[in-house]
């Protein structure tokens, strides 16, 4: 538990669960603001709280000597509470997960040609979904999406390609009676998608759009979607936001595109939770820049934290998607055919490996897999994965996650680009961006089982 970024209290649950605090100070009618965390090994950790506090992110990279706010942040995932004279709370619970009970699960890619054994369409790996039956035109002006249960606009060219804040500001303006909707909706209720929100729409089977066949959308373009997710760039905001080209699925980050200001990018706008077949994990970012953007809204599934057990064996888990991953991110670099190859082949006493495994038990990720590692909130991901942080006291905090994830590198998925089978899908290790890459360049895997 803290206050003013410093550690305030620490306990130790009884046999049942249960814990308490007390003396939590205010100064006069001024509440004292607390965040409580819970530290088991082996286990992420999600709260849950009722009325009287909520669940967020917070940063405490300042906790961390040798970090300021040019170093690499760290995030947790708490209760946040404001202590108010004579005011108690209860019911502060924590959830624990090993990988075993993971928030979240995947969905299949979509992809459906196999290009050498062990790809993605070859492993089909992920929750299944049939393009032909996946989206519902309800007659309203809508289509719901089964496999995420998310509400979609179908006229997708009623807006005009625009800036960002225009986009955030018209989608949450948009309600029954324009843009062929007679679905009852009511401004406030729409919103523009978050980054992992307009990823999910993507099908990597298709491309001239990257929308699944026999879908009920109208007048959807091949251009630049706007998401309603930021790069993170400290409180006061970055100036540029999360973009996808809908012509074959891939992530935009240049000085043009996804330039906040003056990109003029199309729009399309979402509703609902995402609580169909998969429900889909927040991005990660939790700092809100204008009203309706995904720092505001926090949509999907939250991150543990912490987020991934070490299992001691040259692997780690994450808590969120239930995955193993190959702790040593830098054991495989080759051609995409090759790698695919060596990951097939890899066992206990390759890489690092001590838990026993066979060949044929490991993968190259598909795309959903690799990019479900990301956090909206790390402008570089690498770095991040390769620090280490320590206390106050310079005793282990977190210990670095993987070993030497290379910086500025593509990581391989099994996912061929449909608009270009000469490419795969790749992950930059920084921004964590999905990118288009021949299968004849050289790049770094992280193998996953």
């Amino acid at each position: 538990m803290t206050n003013v970024n410093s550690v305030y209290q620490v306990t130790t649950t009884d046999a049942n669960g249960n814990y308490t605090f007390s003396g939590m100070q205010t100064t006069g009618n001024v509440p004292g603001g607390y965040q409580f965390w819970v530290i088991k090994n082996g286990y992420g950790l999600y709260p849950s709280v009722g009325s009287g506090a909520k669940v967020t992110r917070f940063d405490y990279t300042g906790q961390y000597p040798g970090n300021n706010v040019n170093d690499i942040p760290i995030y947790y995932t708490v209760i946040d509470y404001l202590s108010l004279p004579n005011a108690s709370l209860t019911g502060a619970n924590f959830a624990a997960y090993n990988g075993s009970n993971p928030l979240v699960s995947l969905a299949a890619t979509g992809q459906q040609t196999a290009y050498v054994p062990g790809d993605d369409a070859s492993l089909h790996k992920g929750v299944s979904w049939s393009a032909a039956s996946r989206f519902n035109d309800n007659q309203d002006g809508t289509a719901t999406d089964s496999l995420t249960g998310l509400i979609w606009l179908k006229n997708v060219g009623c807006f005009s390609p625009e800036v960002w804040a225009n986009a955030l500001v018209d989608v949450n303006q948009l309600a029954t009676g324009s843009c062929g909707l007679s679905d009852g909706s009511k401004a406030g209720q729409w919103r523009l998608p978050n980054l992992n929100e307009l990823e999910s729409i993507v099908d990597v089977s298709a491309s001239g759009p990257a929308l699944s066949a026999n879908n009920p959308f109208q007048n959807v373009s091949q251009g630049i979607y706007w998401s309603s997710t930021s790069y993170f760039g400290g409180e006061t905001g970055s100036p540029k936001a999360w973009t996808i080209r809908l012509s074959d699925g891939r992530y935009m980050n240049d000085t043009v595109s996804n330039v906040k200001a003056t990109a003029q990018n199309a729009v399309w706008a979402v509703r609902g939770v995402a609580n169909g077949t998969v429900n889909l994990q927040a991005t990660g970012m939790y700092v809100p820049y204008v009203a309706g953007d995904d720092g505001t809204l926090q949509t999907g599934v939250h991150l543990t934290y912490p987020r991934w057990v070490d299992n001691g064996n040259g692997s780690l888990t994450d808590t969120v998607t239930g995955l193993v991953w190959l702790k040593q991110a830098d054991c495989i670099n080759a051609q995409w055919a090759s790698a695919i190859a060596a990951v097939s082949s890899l066992a206990t006493g390759q890489c690092g490996l001590t838990d026993g495994s066979t060949p044929g038990q490991w993968r190259m990720p598909n795309r959903n897999e690799m990019q479900s590692l990301s956090d909206r909130m790390e402008t570089n991901h690498a770095a991040f994965f390769n620090h280490t942080f320590l206390s106050s006291n310079a005793t282990l905090n977190q210990a670095a996650i993987f070993t030497n994830f290379v910086e500025s590198q593509f990581y391989w998925t099994s996912t061929t680009n449909a608009a270009n089978t000469n490419e795969a899908w790749t992950v930059f290790s920084c921004d964590f961006g999905v990118y288009d890459i021949l299968k004849t360049n050289p790049g770094y895997t992280l193998a996953v089982r």
